[in-house]
């Protein structure tokens, strides 16, 4: 189990991709990392775009920043949402400050956008938002992974094999 010691954020919000948030969270814990999902209120239902819920574990005032090896960013909807808490911002500056991993898929890129982090990074993201990274200062490219530094990048859920195994690897790294 290579990922024993390792603690990973997964943020939640409602109307987020099923297949995003949940194969990330299997792919990591089957690698023994313990994945916590934090979202605005804890012990909260959220339901997936597809109807599959999930629960999370904390709020965000609930953890400490600084005790995380990573934080994944579903795609979605729920992006939209999650970029309007200052406290989901401040983890995600916390998390690329510290040069820890970020890993983001789909539409997972405007979080990202709204920390302000992306300006000279090389990502992918759904192609629907390239636009929106390409202003933030991100040079967008159209592959299924993409590694800049700490920073992972997918597109959609079929490119979720590729992505996972790319950032688990990292992972193990640190």
């Amino acid at each position: 189990m290579r990922l024993k010691d390792k603690k990973v954020i997964a943020l939640i919000d409602e109307d987020f991709e099923d297949l995003e948030l949940w194969y990330p969270i299997l792919r990591l814990q089957e690698e023994g990392a313990q994945v916590d999902l934090v979202g605005k209120e804890a012990k909260n239902k959220y339901i997936g775009k597809y109807g599959v819920p999930a629960e999370s574990d904390y709020s965000f005032s609930d953890i400490t920043i600084e005790d995380y090896d990573a934080i994944l960013v579903p795609g979605g909807w729920a992006p939209d949402k999650l970029r309007r808490f200052p406290e989901v911002l401040d983890f995600v500056k916390h998390m690329d400050q510290a040069k820890k991993l970020i890993g983001q898929i789909c539409h997972a890129g405007w979080v990202l956008i709204s920390a302000d982090i992306l300006q000279g990074k090389k990502v992918t993201s759904t192609p629907g938002i390239k636009d929106d990274m390409t202003n933030a200062g991100a040079t967008w490219v159209n592959e299924a992974v993409t590694v800049d530094g700490h920073l992972i990048s997918s597109r959609r859920p079929p490119d979720l094999p590729e992505y996972m195994k790319v950032f688990a690897d990292k992972l193990a790294e640190q």
